[in-house]
This record gives C-alpha cells, structure tokens and sequence, in this order.
C-alpha cells in the first residue's frame, strides 16, 4: 500500500469515499476532501542505506456548503489521521478556513507530517 491509499482509507469513510488526490471533479457532491504531498523530510542514514521508513508532509483540504460541516468534517479528519495506526501522522498546525465566492463552497486546509513504510 502507499501512504496515499492509506491515506483515503482512513478518511473515506467520513465523506461516502469522496476523496481525491489533487483536484476533485467538476459537480462533485459536498463534502469532499481533496489531499495532496505537498512536501517533507528525506530520510537517509549516513551509511547511504535508506530506512524502511518514508515522511511526507500532507496537506488535506475539506469541502463543503456551510461553514460548519466543513469545520465538522475538518475535525473528523484530524482525528481519524491522529488516530490511524497504518501510519503515524500529527497535525502541523491548526486548520485554515477559505471560501470560494465563484464557486461558493467552504474550505478548510490543514497539514500532516505522516511517517510512514517505504
């Protein structure tokens, strides 16, 4: 498994399994989460063998029609991300609310440093 399949498992389940890596598409039924890597360490030991172990720094975005379910879903992700055990993962910060006046759709952006097997 990769750390982004581990990923969707662990969050698919709070949005009837719409989570996309990148871009969710067009007419998409709210919410949705969007995740994408947007960053992390490299890992390597100083003899040059690299660990079993990989970290990537993810940024998961929640979509939705109100404010509150999309600070609700936001919650729900952090927890079962803090709480998943197919990988080790921590919230960086708190999460960042948008909104999207053309679409008119809420947001909410929070990143996660997940450790997970290469």
């Amino acid at each position: 498994m990769t750390t982004e399949s581990d990923l969707y498992n662990t969050v698919k389940g709070l949005v009837a399994n719409r989570v996309y890596p990148d871009l969710a598409p067009l007419n998409t039924p709210r919410p949705f989460i969007v995740y994408g890597q947007v960053g992390g360490e490299s890992l390597a030991f100083l003899n040059n063998v690299l660990p079993d172990k990989k970290h990537g720094r993810f940024q998961i975005d929640v979509y939705a029609d109100s404010r509150a379910a999309c600070a609700l879903v936001a919650l729900q992700v952090e927890a079962a991300m803090s709480a998943a055990t197919v990988f080790n993962a921590r919230a960086i910060g708190a999460p960042t609310s948008a909104y999207e006046p053309d679409v008119l759709i809420f947001g909410s952006q929070q990143d996660f440093s997940i450790y997970s097997t290469r």
